[in-house]
């Protein structure tokens, strides 16, 4: 059947290629936006994702990680009293402009954390420059590599000002940027200094909970315990970053338009190319069923046509959205495809494939063996 396969294949090269074109910008599509989407909401959450911590306790209106509101350095106390909890960090968030020599501006997010641990942004896998010690110095703050044309190229060591007061860039980082805007991570009394955040205010408390507990039972200990503050857990503070922004943005239902009309499109493109490729082939098919081919056979070779046309669209296809996403990688939208999703991206190719033969299949089952040779 292979070889018949192939046969009918190699008959119309140029609508065999013309299925696999399909097949490629459906499921390049379908890449490109998921990659975008992913870039995004990880984005979203990024405050979270780049700290160190089993807990976060933030203000008890607050469910989005971007918008954090105001507690009072006593519950810092408070928290670190409830029983399962070992370490307390206080955090503290300030919006800020910073300005450049050239006369650039930028909106900036300090996010300021207790030194020398610096819970928060300021990994040692991400530092691509400068070290942690220097940010103890007078106006030390983080910038990251791929934020430097929004802060007018500024680099490692750049003087600049932010809300008129003089700082400069001590750590460069790679790949830890916000949602909507730039992060400078710095110690938490310069995050207050430049923000004017008065000392007995604070955005957030990250918590370590002791060796063999369980962070929920901590978490909703806190909640029972503690007035005016509510306790999550990393993961779902970050779901619940996510929820809200893709809630409130429209982001969701643009991003998955887009990928369901890639799919609607990819199912009739190669749906009528494979049915014009079999009225082609017609007598062929009708000529199979004279000399006993059963309609259960015929629907087997077209369907392992489909199965080869999407192997060679997927191989391609997949190849075209890696290279996408190492292009769009360098100007900093960095984002991975997990061995899951590359998975499905293959079983959606197979879908559009085998979903758009069923346009040839309807036409040959029923075909008249006879109807072939009349006329």
């Amino acid at each position: 059947m292979l070889r018949y396969a192939w046969q009918f294949m190699k008959y119309d090269k140029a609508k065999s290629v013309g299925i696999i074109i399909g097949i490629v910008i459906s499921i390049f599509l379908i890449g490109q936006q998921t990659g975008i989407f992913i870039f995004l909401t990880n984005a979203m959450k990024a405050l979270v994702t780049n700290s160190r911590a089993d807990l976060w306790v933030v203000d008890s209106k607050t469910i989005n990680a971007n918008a954090l509101g105001r507690l009072d350095i006593r519950k810092l106390r408070e928290v670190e009293s409830v029983e399962g909890v070992a370490h307390v960090y206080p955090v503290v968030v300030a919006g800020g402009s910073a300005r450049f020599d050239d006369g650039t501006t930028a909106g900036v997010q300090l996010i300021g954390s207790d030194a020398p641990s610096f819970r928060i942004g300021l990994d040692p896998g991400k530092i691509i420059g400068g070290s942690l010690e220097r940010m103890l110095e007078d106006g030390a703050v983080s910038a990251d590599y791929f934020d430097r044309a929004s802060l007018g190229q500024a680099g490692l060591g750049t003087n600049f000002e932010i809300n008129g007061k003089n700082a400069f860039i001590a750590v460069q980082t790679s790949g830890v940027r916000g949602f909507g805007g730039i992060f400078m991570f710095t110690t938490i009394e310069k995050a207050r200094y430049f923000g004017n955040i008065r000392n007995t205010d604070i955005s957030a408390v990250l918590v370590d909970v002791r060796p063999g507990a369980d962070p929920a039972v901590v978490r909703d200990r806190i909640n029972r315990t503690i007035f005016g503050v509510r306790a999550w857990t990393a993961k779902d503070f970050a779901g619940s970053t996510v929820g809200f922004l893709l809630g409130n943005s429209g982001i969701g239902f643009s991003i998955g338009s887009l990928i369901v009309f890639a799919l609607i499109a990819g199912f009739f493109i190669i749906g009528l190319t494979m049915y014009s490729a079999a009225l082609d082939r017609i007598r062929d098919y009708g000529t199979l069923k004279g000399i006993g081919a059963t309609n259960g056979y015929i629907i087997r070779l077209i369907l392992l046509q489909a199965f080869l046309f999407s192997l060679a669209g997927f191989a391609v296809g997949y190849l075209f959205i890696d290279l996408f996403r190492q292009g769009v990688g360098k100007a900093g939208t960095v984002f991975t495809y997990s061995p899951l999703m590359i998975a499905g991206f293959f079983f959606l190719t197979l879908f559009i494939s085998l979903g758009g033969a069923a346009f040839a299949i309807r036409r040959i089952v029923s075909l008249e063996p006879a109807s072939v040779f009349r006329g």
